[in-house]
Order: structure tokens, then sequence, then C-alpha cells
């Protein structure tokens, strides 16, 4: 019992709480939709999976993390797992609403790219720790770059754009911990301007381009940007029940 007490000091209590309290906002989000539909199987669902997701952290806190920096075997194993789930989702995961992004197990559901996410931190972090001092070639970029691609390239035909720019915003976060050089992070701005500029051109479907523009540009209040409105009015007006 003592060596628990002290393992449980010695955890980030700063990061632990943050997340709770993220935690905490999804859930008095979709506690506030539940009451206005009267249902409440979804906060239900909600909170079990928070226990859950509890009681895995405090199990996996006790695994020794410095086995995945000595053994990078290991973690390339996990991001071809996680490619191999990414592309298991096109035939086995069912359509829903258009987008095959799950696996169900009768009443749950499993994404492996939240998997995927960690992984790539795991993997990025590995990869960037042993060359941080030869960050100054651009080679090492473009290598760490192919590592989020192959991801996208089975995300984005989903499809599931957000999840592609989640990737991105992951990479590009990790470059700059990283200690990129200016010039070169110039360049990647560059190219994003310029794919971004191709992908609204000849990719991106209709309704991916509204939500892109009612997320810059919220000034629809009876079209793509009602949802938005009505959270910036509720929280406005301090009202906490969902609007509907």
């Amino acid at each position: 019992m003592k060596g628990i007490l002290i393992h449980l000091k010695r955890l980030d209590w700063v990061l632990i709480v943050s997340t709770l309290f993220l935690v905490g906002i999804g859930l008095f989000s979709i506690y506030s939709s539940s009451l206005g539909r009267g249902d409440f199987l979804n906060f239900k669902k909600q909170i079990i999976f928070l226990g859950l997701a509890l009681f895995l952290m405090f199990l996996f806190s006790f695994f020794d993390w410095r086995g995945l920096r000595e053994n990078p075997y290991l973690i390339l194993i996990l991001y071809f797992l996680c490619l191999f789930g990414l592309l298991g989702l096109f035939f086995f995961a069912p359509e829903i609403r258009g987008i095959r992004s799950w696996y169900k197990f009768g009443p749950l559901a499993l994404s492996p790219i939240e998997f995927t996410k960690i992984v790539l931190i795991i993997l990025l972090a590995k990869y960037f720790s042993m060359r941080h001092i030869e960050m100054y070639r651009i080679r090492h970029i473009l290598l760490s770059g192919a590592y989020i691609l192959l991801p996208i390239v089975l995300i984005f035909p989903q499809p599931d754009l957000g999840q592609v720019l989640i990737l991105i915003a992951l990479w590009v976060g990790v470059l700059l911990i990283s200690g990129i050089k200016l010039r070169h992070f110039l360049i990647l701005v560059l190219c994003f301007l310029l794919i971004s500029i191709l992908s609204w051109s000849f990719l991106l479907m209709d309704y991916q381009k509204e939500r892109i523009l009612s997320f810059l540009f919220p000034y629809d209040p009876l079209g793509v940007s009602w949802s938005q409105n009505q959270a910036k009015i509720a929280v406005g007006s301090e009202e906490f029940l969902a609007r509907v």
C-alpha cells in the first residue's frame, strides 16, 4: 500500500488534472445535450469510458516506457499495426454517415486513428531525439513527414479531413519543439499554403469547404454556422442547457 501511495505521488498531477478538466467540459456538454433530449445513454457511456480510462492510466503508469526508447523496433511494429488498422477500416468498418472511421464490436466502437496519434508522437519523439543535432538537414524533416503522410493517405479517403489536420498539427508541433530552422519552417508554411490551394480546387468536397468557411467566418447564423453561434449565445447568456 505504501508503494502505491509513493507511485501516485510521482505521477504528473498537473497533466492529469488538466486532462480531467477538459474531460469535464466535454461531459458537461454531453449532459446538457442529453438533458435537452431526455436521453442520458451517451452521457452514461462516457462516464463508464472515463472510469475505464482512469483504470488503464493507472495500470500503464507502472510500465517502464524506457523500453520504447531503447527498442526502436517495437515502436515501428506499433506504427505498422496502426497502418494495418487504418487500412482495415476500408474493408471491415461499417459506413456511418458516409465515413468509415470506427470498428464496431457490438455496442462498442473502436477508432484506430486515436491509437495512431499516440504512436506517432512516440515515433517522432524517438526519431528527433536521435537527430536533434542534425535538425539543420532538411532530409530529416522530409523523412519525419513520410511517417505522417502514410496515415494521412489512409485517413483522408474515409473521408476525415479533421483528423488529417490534427495529424499535420501534431507533426508541426513536434518539429517546433525539436528545434526546426526558421527558414525550413517558412518553407513548410509555403508548401502547406500551396497544397491547401490545390486541395481546395481539386480534392475537397463541398461540405468540407463549408465547414472550413464556417470555422473561419462564422457569420451564417441560420446555415452552416448555426451550431457555433448557438454555443456562443449559450455561453454569453450563461445558459448551460443546450439549445435545441
